[in-house]
């Protein structure tokens, strides 16, 4: 699904009457995510799931086929940690 197909479901999930303000609902969702992340702050909805940032440690290893090597800093990733409702709903198909 792209972001207009999104969009219309929005629409028509939460009964906006344009496209336009389910777009803003989107984005001001989106939004207020990001910024609970950046300050490290996790972000839990009951019943769908916890947004939270977590520190992922940095690594170094080999690119196979060559003798090249590679290594990675330490860094903060966003993750999704989905709820049991959403898991239940999503196994059973609807």
């Amino acid at each position: 699904m792209n972001k207009a197909q999104f969009v219309e479901l929005v629409q028509k999930s939460g009964n906006y009457k344009t496209k336009v303000e389910a777009e803003a609902a989107i984005k001001a969702f989106t939004d207020a995510v990001t910024t609970a992340l950046v300050a490290k702050e996790e972000v839990s909805l009951v019943g769908f799931g916890s947004f939270a940032a977590s520190l992922q440690k940095g690594k170094s290893g080999k690119v196979p086929g060559t003798s090249k090597t590679y290594s990675t800093e330490d860094k903060m990733v966003p993750k999704f940690k989905p709820g049991k409702s959403l898991k239940d709903s999503i196994a059973a198909g609807h």
